[in-house]
């Protein structure tokens, strides 16, 4: 499974790395909501939870529906713009005036991601103007509960209402903290964002996409960019309906997530952790899977047993198992196929040995894979 973005014919200036102080808020909210999906953001969160004004903690207790399960492309405006730059703003207040610029039914498409997933990709048919559309809004929100229910109601009513309560909300959090947190955060994201960009022009796309994450990937002509995901969507970057062109975002707060926004008539946009050498390199959906299958099998389970505890020969395992030794080197071959297992030899013997770091990884590499 992945996410394809087509760039064959792509002008490589149109690749672009730029910081977002909106789009970092969005997940600087989530993470504050999702403490837990961010094990290295712990204490800013604490932090800043604990110095928060209570009303304005009211008013994100109540509106953390927008941003704890789902990612909105409301926080990445920039992409959405009919016949925009595809720049994002200096600070947060640009951002939210790009914001202000997105006509009415992208708008509304990309604030019911919040209460509407199911709908991402509905294409040019928007809930406004589209009685089955609206119905199935409102039917997705009742099933999320009542908070989704009255946003969504409210936002197909008078988007402008919403519109205006967003970016209140968003402002006040400016001034509450992420002003300061996005002068803290903002140097590492634009130094990123530039090595990035230097490298695309040095050592060209592969390489770049190489080093902003082992999730992505160019094929041989460079034609097109996957994005090793839990999903499945494509996404054209030559799309004159808003302009040729694909941005990636660095982010601070974002890991293990890995977010492409492909909607249709929007530029794509690819945000990025930025590199923390104490946070591992996810492993890809297909190699999770792979090892999450070779341990599934009973007599694997029990191979594994043995050689978790020191190396064993095949035949060992044979007759500590009852099975035949080729029975074991399918078995086995499995495993080292799934990179479980690790082999040296002694003498004319070959003796096997479970990787327990590489076990050990398999709870967060399934996590971090589901979240990315």
């Amino acid at each position: 499974m992945s996410v394809t973005i087509d760039i064959a014919g792509l002008d490589p200036r149109r690749i672009v790395f730029e910081a977002s102080p909106l789009s970092e808020l969005g997940l600087a909210l989530h993470a504050l909501s999702e403490p837990g999906h961010h094990p290295g953001v712990h204490g800013w969160a604490t932090a800043t939870t604990t110095a928060l004004d209570p009303d304005l903690a009211d008013r994100l207790h109540e509106a953390e529906f927008l941003w704890r399960n789902t990612f909105s492309d409301i926080f990445m405006p920039f992409a959405g713009v009919i016949g925009g730059n595809g720049r994002t703003g200096a600070d947060l207040a640009e951002d939210l005036d790009i914001l202000d610029r997105l006509d009415d039914e992208r708008f509304v498409a990309a604030a019911l991601e919040f209460t509407c997933a199911g709908l991402y990709g509905a294409g040019a048919l928007s809930p406004l103007n589209n009685a089955g559309l609206r119905a199935r809004a409102l039917d997705v929100a009742a099933a999320r509960g009542p908070q989704q229910t009255e946003f969504t109601r409210q936002l197909l009513a008078d988007p402008a209402s919403v519109r205006r309560w967003i970016r209140r909300l968003f402002e006040d959090c400016d001034q509450a903290f992420f002003a300061d947190t996005w002068r803290r955060v903002r140097v590492q994201l634009v130094a990123d964002a530039r090595h990035k960009t230097d490298l695309l022009r040095r050592k060209g796309l592969a390489e770049a996409m190489g080093a902003v994450s082992a999730a992505l990937a160019v094929d041989e002509d460079e034609k097109r960019i996957s994005v090793d995901k839990l999903s499945d969507g494509s996404t054209d970057a030559t799309d004159p309906a808003v302009g040729a062109g694909l941005t990636l975002i660095p982010t601070s707060f974002g890991w293990p997530h890995l977010t492409v926004l492909h909607a249709p008539g929007w530029r794509p946009v690819i945000q990025y952790p930025v590199h923390r050498p104490e946070l591992p390199s996810p492993a890809s959906v297909e190699l999770l899977q792979l090892r999450m299958e070779a341990l599934a099998h009973p007599m694997r389970m029990r191979l594994c047993r043995n050689i978790a505890r020191s190396p064993f020969t095949t035949g060992e395992l044979a007759d500590s198992n009852g099975i035949t030794a080729p029975e074991v080197s399918r078995h086995l071959t499995v495993l080292k196929k799934a990179g479980l297992v690790t082999t040296r030899r002694r003498g004319r013997y070959v003796l096997h040995q479970l990787d327990l770091t590489v076990v050990a990884r398999l709870g967060s590499d399934f996590l971090e894979g589901i979240l990315r």
